[in-house]
């Protein structure tokens, strides 16, 4: 390794949180990842590193050398994309992330076109529900739903992703349709969650223009979007789900929007987070393969629901 290597080591180590945590990422022992942080010490002839049996931590010349080891890793990346640019075919590797099942419905698709058009490129597909550290992780471009809050990313709207009320035809035919928030909130209901977000308070517009919440009454919470449809499918209980969650459940009547007159406040869009403003060439193509896809002016999720733009107070084209 040389001086520029060690101190993207060095990086790693404070971003993972210790030695076995790189090894493991790198693949290698965790001792060859100690030798050249002390190689990296006595290089500089400064000491970086406390260490202790459960723990490290960064010494004031550290500290430094990490602002030294960001300012370099962001160089040699702009390096890399501005020299892409020049290409006349995108090359190299692609890495994304992506919530699970935005990915499975829409991003797969996206990588099969893009590697049939572009077959120079590699991509690296994350699927995961967690907030993923674009930057940190070193990917090119992340997936969000809902308003992205690093001020170190670049945001773009890629669709609108909006809410609505559901049930089964045979849960409507034990309980009834409720006609009235109070009334739906007695009912039982089945949410999804997961890490940071909970759809089991719900915001709308009341009768008075305020903004309100209604609460749904959880009888059950999962992480997984295919098992809150399914379980609305089941009859026991109703849901509320995002457009992008469905299927065809709607259109062949398995499911039956509720409560369509209430006016529902904006839920969320999906937004592409990436470092640079300027994109490379490789990410630049694959997001508007993306976009292609998805359907940016009315996203192919809502063409899912007849008159969706008419519910819940949307009422536009």
């Amino acid at each position: 390794m040389d001086l520029a290597s060690r101190l993207l080591l060095l990086l790693e180590v404070s971003e993972l949180g210790s030695f076995a945590k790189v090894a493991e990422y790198r693949n290698v022992n965790r001792s060859a990842i100690s030798k050249q942080i002390t190689k990296l010490e006595e290089e500089l002839e400064v000491h970086l590193l406390n260490r202790s049996t459960r723990a490290i931590s960064f010494t004031a010349a550290g500290v430094e050398m990490l602002n030294q080891a960001k300012q370099l890793r962001t160089v040699l990346s702009n390096s890399k994309r501005l020299a892409q640019n020049y290409h006349t075919e995108p090359r190299g590797e692609l890495k994304i992330a992506s919530p699970t099942l935005f990915g499975r419905q829409y991003v797969q698709q996206a990588v099969t076109i893009y590697q049939e058009k572009y077959p120079d490129v590699t991509i690296e597909l994350l699927l995961e529900d967690r907030l993923v550290d674009v930057i940190g992780e070193g990917f090119d471009l992340g997936i969000r739903m809902g308003e992205p809050l690093e001020s170190n990313l670049i945001a773009r709207k890629i669709a609108r992703n909006r809410l609505l009320l559901l049930a089964s035809p045979a849960y409507l035919a034990k309980f009834g349709e409720p006609e009235s928030i109070a009334e739906l909130e007695q009912l039982p209901a089945v949410v999804y969650c997961a890490p940071g977000l909970v759809i089991d308070k719900i915001k709308y517009i009341d009768e008075s223009g305020k903004q309100a919440f209604l609460h749904l009454n959880t009888a059950y919470k999962v992480n997984e979007a295919e098992l809150l449809i399914k379980t609305a499918l089941n009859g026991r209980m109703l849901t509320a789900a995002t457009a992008q969650m469905l299927g065809d459940e709607v259109i062949n009547g398995a499911l039956i929007p509720i409560m369509t007159g209430i006016e529902l406040s904006n839920y969320g869009n999906f937004f592409a987070v990436y470092p640079h403003r300027d994109l490379a060439l490789k990410t630049q193509l694959f997001l508007d393969i993306l976009t292609d896809i998805v359907g940016a002016a009315t996203p192919v999720w809502e063409s899912r629901i007849p008159g969706f733009n008419k519910m819940y107070g949307f009422d536009e084209p």
